[in-house]
Parts: structure tokens; C-alpha cells; sequence
């Protein structure tokens, strides 16, 4: 299994990033996929998941700021994030977990992880 995040960059606050995250070798109508992040000397956190019926759930920090969404065809997953802000800078890394357990955004639901894009936001 493979899963590898790209989009990451460096934006002036205010400004936007497409987050992209491709994964292969899943048995994919097993598994759901999800976006954490990880800011230097803080906790992974769930950023915004998305289920198998397209139920999505965001942490409470970027609801209204980022999207989450899924192209099933190249099971390609993305994360638009906009209005984004010096809090918003982290390691964001995408996931893949059993199906069901996406939206909980925890981190121990998770299986498999890709090594992370780093987002920085300056002010």
C-alpha cells in the first residue's frame, strides 16, 4: 500500500492550497480516506475526513475554511484549503483507515499513512 500527499507549499495568510493525496494498492470499498496535520511540538490532529457514503467531518478549527473531496475514479483524494491562516502551518499527512472510521478523525483509525506535505503559512 501506498499513499502519497503533494500540494504542500508556502502561501502569504489569507491565501490557498490544494492538497492532493493518491493511494494504491488498497482493496478501496474497504477503506476510507483522511486528512491529519501535525504543527512542531503540538499532537497529530484530524483535519477533515471523508466516509464511504460521502459523509464528510472536518475538525471545528477549518469547518467553512477547508473542503475535502474524493475522486473515486483515480482514487485521488484532495483537500482545498482556503482563508488560511499562520495556525493553519503543519505537516498535513493523509490516511487511509477501515471503512466507517473516518469520520472520527483519530488518529489510531487509521492504517496507512503517506510521510506528509508541509503547509507554511506566513503573516
Amino acid at each position: 500500500v501506498q499513499v502519497v500527499e503533494s500540494g504542500g507549499g508556502s502561501v502569504q495568510s489569507g491565501g490557498s492550497l490544494r492538497l492532493s493525496c493518491a493511494a494504491s494498492g488498497l482493496t478501496y470499498r474497504r477503506y476510507c480516506m483522511a486528512w491529519f496535520r501535525q504543527a512542531p511540538g503540538k499532537e497529530r490532529e484530524g483535519v477533515a475526513g471523508l466516509g464511504k457514503t460521502g459523509s464528510r467531518a472536518y475538525a471545528d478549527s477549518v469547518k467553512g475554511r477547508f473542503t475535502i473531496s474524493q475522486d473515486n475514479v483515480n482514487h485521488t483524494m484532495y483537500l482545498q484549503m482556503n482563508s488560511l491562516s499562520p495556525e493553519d502551518t503543519a505537516m498535513y499527512y493523509c490516511a487511509a483507515g477501515p471503512a466507517g472510521g473516518c469520520l472520527w478523525l483519530e488518529t489510531y483509525g487509521m492504517d496507512y499513512w503517506g510521510k506528509g506535505t508541509l503547509v507554511t503559512i506566513s503573516s
